[in-house]
């Protein structure tokens, strides 16, 4: 799996690095045909007050590229719902997959009795 942490206004530091990918470990723990992720942290400077911080993530599997992005004032938080929402969609997908494979094989058992 071929990760890449880039950073926009924002210096991506060790501890930042290795709190995505320990986050990024629970995905993959669901669904192993995980090809490519790109995560792209930003601090987007509206207002002096008011600083947010963005991350987004482009997932690539196997036939399907997932995409989420989420925002908050700080930057773990953001980082934490936005890995909540991709493993949402990481499982939906899966079991998407999944309910395709079940199918086939209930066709080809039909077939043959």
């Amino acid at each position: 799996m071929n990760l890449t942490i880039s950073g926009h206004h924002l210096e991506v530091t060790p501890a930042l690095r290795e709190y995505v990918m320990t986050k990024l470990d629970r995905v993959t723990r669901h669904f192993d045909q995980v090809v490519d992720v790109s995560v792209l942290l930003t601090v987007e400077k509206l207002k002096e007050k008011e600083r947010r911080q963005k991350a987004e993530v482009t997932l690539h599997v196997k036939g399907r590229d997932i995409f989420v992005e989420q925002s908050h004032e700080d930057l773990y938080a953001a980082i934490d719902q936005l890995m909540d929402k991709l493993d949402r969609q990481v499982m939906r997908h899966k079991d998407r997959m999944q309910d395709h494979h079940h199918t086939a094989a209930k066709r080809i058992d039909a077939s043959a009795g």
